[in-house]
C-alpha cells in the first residue's frame, strides 16, 4: 500500500508538533474527545437543520475503550465523520482545521460552539501513540476508511468496514520506559482523571466501562468484579445553570469538587456577561489562607475554559495580585487561544474580562462589608494584608482598596475601616494619627500615645509589617493626612512651653555629645505627661518600618533618623539637671541609660545588654 506524505512545509513541523507544542502529554485526551464533541455538535447542526437526517437523540456521545492487552486506547463517536478526501485534507493537512471550516461555512449559527480552531489538537496523540489509526465513515456515505500513520514517516487510507457514521481513533499506546510512564493511559482511573480535569463539561456524554464489584449472589461477604458502561464527565458545568435553580449548597459542593480549598468559602459570585467579551464565572472568597499562600511557591490564578474545555488551571491574568485569595473558573468562547490551545494568542479579551472581574469582587468584598460585618473581619484576618500589598505594590494607586481596610482603633476598641475612623474624628483633628508595633497591648502602653488619646483622640494601632508602608503609600484618606504618634511634629497647639530654656538647651547638648551619631537631636518632649522618655522620628522612614527593613536582606543599614525627647517635668529629667556640670560621669550615666529605657521602649535591640545592665546596677549601688 502506498505512503503518503504529511502535506506540510516540512516533516520537521510535524516532529514540532509531536514533541513541542503541548506541555502535558495527558492534553492528547483533550484534543481527541473535543474533536469527537465538534464532530458531534456538527452531526446535531444537520439534524436540526436536514428534516431527513437520521441521527437519533442515543447516537449524541463519545466512547472511550481500552484494551490492555493490546495496549489499544479507542475514542468514538458517532458524529459526521469523514469521506477519504476529508480524511486525507483534514488529516494529511497538518493545521488544516475541519471544525474551522464548518463554523466558517455555516457563520451565525446559535449553539454552533464548535471548539478546533487550527486543526492540530488531533497530532497530540502522537505524544503517547506508535501508530495512530482512525476509521472514519461519513454522513450519508456508505463507504468508511481508515487512516493510519507512524509518526512524521508518512500516513495510509484504504477503504474500510464501519456499520455506521462516526469516526474511531484507535491509539497504539507506546511501551513504558524508565523516564516515561506511557501505561497510565491504559488505566481506568487515570483515564477518569484526565477526563474530569479537562473534559468534564463536555456537552455530550462520555461512555467508558469500568470495573465495579458487588456481592455474589448468595453471599453476605464475598465480592466478585464486573465490567459496567457509566457516563464518566458531568456534561452540564454548574456555571451554565440558571442561578435561580441552584441554591448555596450547590455552590458549596462545587468548591469541594474542583477542591478549591477544604474551608467552607465565605461568599459565591456567579457572573453571567454578555457584550464585547462574553463569558460565564464562578468566583469564591474563601474563609482560610491556603497552604504556602503567603510564600513565593503559592500558585494564584483561575480555571480557564474555552467551550466547557479546560484550559488553563491557573490563568493569573485574570486576577490583579491583591485578589489572588479568590477561587473559581472563567468559561469563554470568545478567546484567541494560541496553537496548543494552552496559551492565549493575544491578552486583549483576557484584560477585559479580568478588569470585570476586579470590579465585581471589589464590589462583592464591599457587599460583605455593608452586610455581614463579622464574616468580612474573619475574610480580612487572613487576607487583609494581602490588601494592604495591593496598595503598597501600587504606591498607593490602588486608591479603590482603602475602604476595604481595617485597623484596630484606640478609641472604638474594635477594627473600623477608615472611614469610620475618620467619622468620628473631633473638628479639631486634622490628621489621622497611627502607632506601629508588635501588638494592641504594647502601642496602648507607649508613651507616645499618651498626649494623643488625652485630646480624646483615636489611634490605629498598626501591628502587621505592611500597616505603616501601605498608609504612607496612601498618604491621606479624605484628604485628612496619616500621622505617625512618633513623629516629630504631631502638628497640635503646644500645651507646653514653645522655648527651651538656656538651660535645657546646654544639657540636651551635653547629652547630644555622650550620645553621638546615635541621635539626631535631644530635645524637650512636648507630648510626654508621665513618661520621662522617648524616641520620636524625623523624615519619611519611621523607627517601626526601621525594624522592619533591618531584618530583610539588602536593607544595607537602613536607619530612621531618631530624637530623644525628654520630659523637663519628669523627676528623672532634674535628677539629670543637678549633676550636669557637677558630676560628668553620672552625667553620663545617666545619659546612657534614659537612651537605652527608649529603646526598649520603642522595641528596639540594646546596643549592649550587659553594659546596660551593669549600670543599672551602677545607679542602684
Amino acid at each position: 500500500m502506498e505512503v503518503k506524505e504529511f502535506q506540510a512545509e516540512s516533516k520537521r513541523l510535524l516532529d514540532l508538533m509531536i514533541n513541542s507544542i503541548y506541555t502535558h502529554k495527558e492534553i492528547f485526551l483533550r484534543e481527541l474527545i473535543s474533536n469527537a464533541s465538534d464532530a458531534l455538535d456538527k452531526a446535531y447542526y444537520i439534524a436540526m437543520t436536514d428534516k431527513s437526517a437520521d441521527f437519533k437523540k442515543d447516537d449524541y456521545f463519545i466512547r472511550l475503550s481500552v484494551d490492555k492487552e493490546n495496549r489499544l486506547l479507542t475514542v468514538s463517536d458517532r458524529g459526521i465523520g469523514m469521506d477519504k478526501e476529508e480524511l486525507e485534507a483534514n488529516l494529511g493537512v497538518i493545521a488544516k482545521s475541519g471544525s474551522l471550516a464548518f463554523r466558517q461555512d455555516n457563520p451565525g449559527q446559535e449553539g454552533l460552539d464548535l471548539i478546533g480552531q487550527f486543526g492540530v489538537g488531533f497530532y497530540a496523540a502522537f505524544m503517547v501513540s506508535d501508530i495512530v489509526t482512525v476509521v472514519s465513515r461519513a454522513y450519508g456515505r456508505e463507504q468508511a476508511y481508515k487512516w493510519e500513520a507512524r509518526g512524521a514517516e508518512g500516513y495510509t487510507i484504504e477503504p474500510w468496514e464501519k456499520e455506521s457514521a462516526g469516526t474511531d481513533v484507535i491509539l497504539k499506546i507506546k511501551e513504558s520506559t524508565e523516564d516515561e510512564d506511557y501505561d497510565e493511559f491504559l488505566t481506568e482511573y487515570r483515564l477518569q482523571a484526565i477526563v474530569k480535569k479537562y473534559s468534564d463539561f463536555i456537552r455530550y456524554p462520555i461512555k467508558m466501562d469500568l470495573t465495579v464489584s458487588r456481592l455474589k449472589e448468595g453471599s453476605d461477604e464475598e465480592y466478585e468484579e464486573y465490567t459496567q458502561e457509566e457516563v464518566i464527565n458531568s456534561m452540564v458545568p454548574i456555571w451554565k445553570k440558571n442561578k435561580n435553580e441552584l441554591k448555596d449548597e450547590d455552590y458549596a459542593n462545587f468548591y469541594t469538587e474542583k477542591r478549591y480549598g477544604f474551608d467552607k468559602p465565605l461568599r459565591h459570585l456567579h457572573v453571567e456577561a454578555e457584550g464585547t467579551v462574553s463569558y460565564r464565572s464562578i468566583l469564591f472568597i474563601p474563609e482560610k489562607i491556603p497552604y504556602a499562600y503567603y510564600t513565593p511557591e503559592y500558585e494564584k490564578g483561575l480555571e480557564l475554559y474555552a467551550n466547557g474545555v479546560l484550559i488553563m488551571e491557573r490563568c493569573p491574568d485574570l486576577l490583579p495580585d491583591y485578589f489572588s485569595f479568590v477561587k473559581g473558573m472563567v468559561d469563554s468562547a470568545d478567546l484567541s487561544l494560541n496553537i496548543s490551545r494552552e496559551m492565549l494568542q493575544h491578552d486583549r479579551q483576557l484584560k477585559l474580562i479580568a478588569k470585570n472581574i476586579k470590579a465585581k469582587v471589589k464590589g462583592e468584598l464591599e457587599a460583605m462589608l455593608r452586610e455581614d460585618r463579622e464574616k468580612y473581619e474573619t475574610f480580612f484576618q487572613s487576607f487583609g494584608r494581602q490588601l494592604k500589598f495591593g496598595v503598597y505594590s501600587q504606591f498607593g494607586g490602588n486608591k479603590d482598596l482603602e475602604d476595604l481596610l481595617l485597623f484596630y482603633s484606640s478609641q472604638e476598641e474594635k477594627s473600623v475601616t477608615l472611614a469610620e475612623y475618620v467619622e468620628k474624628m473631633p473638628q479639631e483633628q486634622k490628621f489621622i494619627y497611627y502607632a506601629a508595633g508588635e501588638s494592641i497591648a504594647k502601642l496602648a502602653k507607649l508613651p507616645q500615645t499618651e498626649f494623643i488619646r488625652d485630646k480624646g483622640y483615636g489611634i490605629l494601632y498598626l501591628t502587621e509589617d505592611i500597616d505603616e508602608f501601605a498608609l504612607k503609600m496612601l498618604g491621606k484618606y479624605q484628604e485628612k493626612e496619616f500621622k505617625s504618634v512618633s513623629s516629630g511634629d504631631l502638628g497640635l497647639p503646644q500645651e507646653k512651653k514653645e522655648a527651651e530654656t538656656d538651660a535645657e538647651k546646654e544639657i540636651f547638648t551635653a547629652m547630644k555629645e555622650v550620645l553621638g551619631e546615635r541621635v539626631k537631636a535631644v530635645r524637650a518632649s512636648r507630648r510626654l505627661k508621665s513618661h520621662a522618655v522617648c524616641l520620636a522620628n524625623e523624615g519619611e522612614l519611621s523607627i517601626e518600618m526601621e525594624k522592619v527593613l533591618s531584618a530583610m536582606p539588602g536593607s544595607q543599614g537602613l536607619k530612621a533618623e531618631k530624637v530623644l525627647e525628654i520630659n523637663t517635668d519628669h523627676e528623672v529629667y532634674k535628677a539629670l539637671a543637678r549633676v550636669h556640670g557637677s558630676d560628668p560621669d553620672k552625667f553620663q550615666l545617666f545619659t546612657e541609660i534614659l537612651y537605652n529605657q527608649a529603646l526598649l521602649i520603642e522595641g528596639l535591640p540594646l546596643e549592649d545588654p550587659v553594659d546596660f545592665t551593669s549600670k543599672v546596677c551602677q545607679i542602684m549601688g
